[in-house]
């Protein structure tokens, strides 16, 4: 099973998604962080599901429209672990 890491980055970027959620009275925010999370989770089994973005990182697409969310990743296969690099919502990232 690959081992994933979440860089420092991620926890701003959680914060920042949490906030926005609750800004918007969109019902139960943690639940929502709760399924980005084990949406991540998936990497655990498949490193190389994301779509490539460049020769190094991927793409990892969780949810859609207005529960969308991308998750930035690189996949080192020499230590089998995914290093998660930051998370945008879909609309932040361009997607929508």
């Amino acid at each position: 099973m690959t081992r994933i890491e979440l860089a420092t980055e991620v926890g701003a970027d959680i914060d920042r998604i949490l906030a926005h959620l609750v800004e918007y009275n969109v019902e139960n925010p943690p639940a929502r962080i709760q399924e980005i999370i084990q949406a991540i989770s998936v990497l655990e089994y498949n490193p190389l599901i994301g779509r490539t973005v460049n020769s190094n990182n991927r793409e990892l697409v969780i949810g859609r429209r207005s529960h969308g969310h991308v998750a930035l990743y690189r996949y080192l296969a020499e230590i089998d672990t995914v290093f998660v690099l930051a998370l945008r919502s879909q609309k932040e990232a361009g997607y929508i």
